[in-house]
């Protein structure tokens, strides 16, 4: 007899690993196209990584950085850095208002 118990932690775990896949494809997605301003043949300091930012300045790049720090590997790196750090945020807080929400039931 099939446990319902252990069917359920398998479907957790299948959607953990999931939204882990969508998170890993999405930060990868964003990070390219905010570091990579023309692919070439390899992510070495010849590489030219997008410029302007937000402000539009020529002297920065997509992130907001100087364009010495925006070599691509630095750049998708720190992209990345950011984009866990903002995801962990909002993880954090839509887990605490569930938690009240609960709560409050």
């Amino acid at each position: 007899k099939l446990d319902p118990g252990l069917i359920m932690e398998q479907v957790k775990v299948q959607i953990a690993v999931a939204n882990a896949q969508e998170l890993l494809q999405r930060m990868t997605d964003k990070c390219f196209r905010k570091c990579i301003g023309k692919p070439g043949g390899a992510l070495d300091n010849s590489e030219q990584v997008r410029t302007g930012g937000r402000s539009g300045d020529p002297r920065v790049c997509s992130l907001g950085l100087p364009l010495r720090l925006c070599v691509p590997q630095k750049c998708i790196a720190m992209c990345m850095d950011r984009y866990m750090d903002s995801w962990n945020t909002v993880s954090r807080a839509y887990n605490s208002r569930l938690q009240r929400e609960r709560a409050n039931m």
